[in-house]
């Protein structure tokens, strides 16, 4: 089973829609909200997803959507913990399309981006005190090559920014 973030390719890098894939059926089925994606997410090696836990559906009915390269998929690792309560994680699509880059929002609306930050912002706030830094996972999720747009800007190793063509990536 493999939970996904998908990202369209126009939105800035942001998340579009969130989905997962049935374990029986192999079809994609959205999840309404990030919350409910992180909780599937957190416990899919003990419960896999199916088609039957979303309401109104089951593995006869079609796929909510399919995967292709109209958007750019993301496969967010499996078991990951849930995003602690008050907290918000967001990913970012880096431009050149190499690699997401994993934030935590605070309540107030910080962005924390480092494990360190996050200890010291604990440190400081003392009424997060069930919450751990430990609670945090800043892994980014894997970009499915074959859906990048056909032509992104990347950087060559002289850092200067290059068109290149998807099959060349």
């Amino acid at each position: 089973m493999l939970s996904v973030v998908q990202w369209r390719t126009l939105s800035q890098g942001s998340v579009d829609i969130y989905a997962a894939q049935c374990k029986n059926c192999l079809k994609w089925r959205e999840i309404d909200t990030q919350e409910e994606f992180e909780e599937i997410r957190s416990k899919v090696a003990e419960e896999p997803f199916l088609c039957s836990r979303k309401a109104n559906s089951s593995c006869d009915e079609p796929g909510d959507i399919k995967y292709d390269s109209s958007r750019t998929w993301v496969i967010d690792k499996p078991n990951l913990p849930k995003t602690p309560q008050g907290f918000k994680r967001s990913l970012v699509l880096r431009k050149d399309y190499s690699k997401l880059d994993a934030y935590y929002i605070t309540p107030a609306g910080k962005k924390l981006r480092t494990r360190n930050e996050i200890a010291a912002f604990l440190k400081d706030n003392p009424e997060f005190k069930g919450v751990s830094a430990s609670d945090f996972d800043f892994s980014s999720p894997k970009i499915m090559q074959d859906t990048i747009p056909e032509v992104v800007e990347q950087k060559d190793s002289a850092n200067k920014k290059v068109k290149i063509a998807k099959d060349e990536v």
